[in-house]
This record gives structure tokens, sequence and C-alpha cells, in this order.
């Protein structure tokens, strides 16, 4: 099993947080795309709660250098495949991004975990970060990707992988890149053509004859029954 599988099975099991994906361009920041449902919120939110997104997407938290070692990141812990893209491609870099703003909480270890890959890099190889080769960087990757192997020196880089990895992996899955990969379709119209004869047959049932001219079929679907008024279903 890969460890794009592996991600997969850990997402729809215990990171199912129900995060949403947001994508946003400098025009998007300044509209309001929820949808309009009349006689209710728009899409579910208040005004105070769309403001607030408003706010958020229209501020910038990392820098230009942060953001090239967050798509390199990401990319690392999901990265394209033979049937789905990668985490760029999936827009996780602005999830997080938004992620960020909307919690707080976040920004130190995000960007002292960035700062610790630069001080690291310089230190072992004597460059920043994103000028190592991509060999050196799975080097640095592989000393903080593996909770259970690295060593206690590393415990910082370790939690802000783990942080990484949890973020990119909600970002992605909640992506339609992630839901394509799989497999959700959410809620779809389906149709229900009663209990199969053999079903009812076994437990001793069946389908009064009179009724089997007249039952629901799927070419009928969207007319409405008729009944006399005595009840019985004429049509």
């Amino acid at each position: 099993m890969n460890r794009r599988e592996n991600l997969k099975l850990l997402f729809t099991g215990s990171l199912a947080s129900g995060f949403l994906l947001t994508h946003c361009s400098p025009k998007d920041k300044e509209l309001d795309y929820s949808p309009k449902i009349t006689g209710g919120t728009p899409g579910g939110r208040t005004a105070e709660e769309i403001s607030r997104d408003q706010k958020l997407l229209s501020e910038t938290f990392f820098t230009d250098e942060e953001r090239k070692k967050l798509d390199v990141l990401v990319d690392i812990i999901m990265p394209a495949g033979e049937d789905s893209g990668s985490a760029t491609e999936a827009g996780v870099p602005d999830f997080i991004e938004f992620m960020m703003k909307d919690y707080p909480a976040y920004q130190t270890p995000m960007r002292g975990g960035l700062m610790w890959l630069d001080n690291y890099s310089d230190d072992t190889y004597g460059k920043k970060f994103l000028d190592l080769s991509s060999v050196e960087r799975m080097e640095v990757i592989d000393l903080i990707a593996w909770p259970d192997k690295a060593t206690s020196d590393m415990k910082g880089g370790v939690m802000f992988f783990n942080m990484l990895r949890n973020l990119t992996s909600t970002g992605y899955f909640t992506s339609e890149i992630g839901f394509k990969y799989l497999g959700y379709k959410g809620n779809t119209p389906n149709a229900w053509d009663g209990v199969p004869g053999e079903v009812l047959k076994k437990h001793g049932f069946e389908y009064p004859e009179k009724y089997l001219s007249i039952y629901l079929k799927p070419e009928e679907r969207g007319q409405i029954a008729q009944w006399d008024d005595d009840g019985n279903l004429i049509g």
C-alpha cells in the first residue's frame, strides 16, 4: 500500500473533520458566492459569518517564500497519481492559507516549522530548503515524517510535519479532486421500484395482481398517483 492509499484510509477514518476547501482569486475575495436560498439563511451562513469569511479571504498569511515551500511540501505528502492530481492541483495550499487565519493557533507552529526546515537544511547542507535537490529534500523529510523512527532531537520537526500532513489530507480529500479519488458521490437521487418479487415470495408475500399493471414504472416517476373515493389506487 502506497502513501496515497494510507492517507486515503487515514482521512476516511480519524481525519474526516468536515473542513471545506476554499479556492479564491483576488476578485473572488471581493464577491459573495454563497448560494441564495429564498426564505432561509443564504448558504446556511449568517451575515456575520459571510463577512468574516470575506475578511479572512482578503488577508494573506504566508510570504511568497513560505508559499513556495508549502507547495513543495504538500506535493511531497500528496503527489499526483495515475488517477488523481497533486495537492497543489487540488488547491490545498489555498486551504491551508485560509486555515491559518481561521484558526490562528496554527500560525506559530506552521511558521516555526517552515523556519526549522531552512535552519536544518542550512546547517546540514549549507543551503536553504528550497535550494536543496529533490533527493536532499526527501532526506530531510524522512527524518520527520515517521514519528516512530524519529530521534528525540527531531521532535519539533515531527510535530510540525504531523500538523502539515493532517491539514494537507483534510484539504485534499475535501476538494473536487479528492472527492473523485475517494469515489464519494454525496447525496444523489435514486429510484426504488419496491421490494423484488422473489424477496416477497421468500417471506410469504406477493403484490396484489390487480395492482401490478398500475404500480409505479420508471418512465412514469414524474406523474402523481390517483386514487378513487374509496382509497383505491387507480393510476
